[in-house]
């Protein structure tokens, strides 16, 4: 593709995303639904202006990573460590369970092969963290307690996605699972998250050290913007989603964290405040290139609206696929609209879901009927989310 049609489609995603996103969150709803649907509208699924490319693809990577970044700059480490034990139980259940369910329902009761239902259990195991954070954000809630809670059992949900990811792989190409693999996998993804936030810090070190010696800020952001793709990089080496690098390395940098056994300070808070500086800016411009980069991808005109099998399996696979995650949340302490909460904001699968399905069409689990019904409950659960959650929370 010509670049120049490139900046073309950057200038329509940036300023349409923008403008819808902004006027949906006007009318009351989130603006990540409006930057979807200009995604959908401008994609392959309505008027076809815009093709997903590498480099649109690439500005929603980087626009993710570091609103996942920013999120565990801002993050409330104390009330991180208070909620562990429930984050934990919410992605154990909210992946296993719709895993559990899907694959059920799809090989008993749908009569499907055993691979594709895997594939379709596999889909539903995913949250889209990034799409859960700005709605939280948008409305003010990051610091509320479930939002803690939905936070770190997002990230471990990735996570979990990801082995689980591997592991069909692996069964669709040789029809078994390597235990030694996934063990493996899980052994790096753990390692890297109990050292990346020493590096983090030691680099943040260096970073305001070589700041004091040149005798100018403007070093800071190139250098903390460089250390956020290192640990991007770094996340992606050992197998784990790059959004847990990010996550990690804003963690590493807040205000609230500290190591133990006073292994390094607390970072310098000045420095904190020129990262928030560098950072908040291109969050507001590269995250609308997200959020209508999975429209893009999403290809409505694959459903045959007309078809009685379609419906079936779309009913079926939509109620596994909401239960499982909103029944995640009863495993959390607290009044039934915290735990609906909970389990509404684990509900969006996004962009992680049709990676999923993607990877079921390519590996010939999917058929086009297979397909188009994965498409439709993707689309289904990723707007059904934000508008859920705008509804609780109006609820006293």
């Amino acid at each position: 593709m010509d670049l120049h049609t490139v900046f073309l489609h950057l200038a329509l995603i940036l300023f349409l995303g923008r403008i819808v996103g902004d006027t949906f969150s006007r009318l009351g709803i989130p603006s990540v639904i409006g930057e979807i649907l200009v995604g959908i509208l401008l994609g392959k699924s309505a008027l076809g202006i815009i093709e997903p490319n590498e480099i649109i693809k690439l500005l929603a990577e980087i626009g993710v990573i570091l609103l996942l970044f920013n999120v565990g700059l801002e993050a409330d480490l104390q009330r991180l460590k208070q909620v562990g034990i429930f984050a934990f139980l919410v992605a154990f259940v909210g992946a296993f369970l719709p895993m559990a369910l899907g694959t059920i329902i799809s090989y008993y009761f749908l009569n499907l092969p055993l691979l594709t239902s895997l594939f379709i259990g596999g889909t539903l195991t995913a949250t889209s963290i990034g799409i859960t954070v700005k709605v939280l954000e948008e409305l003010g809630k990051m610091k509320e307690r479930f939002a803690q809670i939905v936070l770190g059992a997002a990230v471990l949900d990735d996570v979990l996605g990801v082995v689980l990811l591997a592991g069909l792989y692996e069964f669709s190409k040789g029809g078994v699972v390597k235990l030694d693999a996934t063990t493996t996998l899980m052994l790096y993804i753990t390692t890297f998250f109990i050292l990346s936030p020493i590096l983090a810090q030691t680099l943040a070190k260096i970073i305001q050290t070589l700041s004091v010696f040149l005798r100018t800020e403007d070093f800071i952001p190139p250098a903390v913007l460089s250390l956020i793709f290192l640990f991007a990089f770094l996340a992606h080496k050992v197998g784990s989603p790059e959004i847990l690098g990010a996550f990690t390395a804003g963690l590493a940098l807040s205000r609230s964290f500290s190591l133990p056994f006073a292994l390094l300070p607390k970072t310098d808070e000045k420095l904190t405040h020129k990262i928030e500086q560098t950072i908040t800016p291109l969050v507001w411009i590269l995250t609308p290139i997200f959020f209508v980069y999975v429209g893009l991808e999403m290809n409505l005109r694959v459903i045959n609206l007309s078809s009685y099998m379609f419906w079936l399996m779309s009913f079926l696979i939509l109620m596994v696929a909401v239960a499982g995650k909103v029944l995640s949340g009863f495993i959390v302490k607290g009044s039934l609209r915290e735990r609906l909460l909970v389990g509404f904001s684990m509900l969006p699968r996004g962009e992680v879901g049709l990676i999923f399905a993607e990877l079921g069409r390519k590996s010939g689990a999917f058929d086009p009927l297979v397909y188009a019904m994965t498409v439709f409950v993707i689309g289904i659960t990723t707007f059904l989310s934000p508008v859920a959650l705008k509804v609780l929370l109006r609820i006293s």
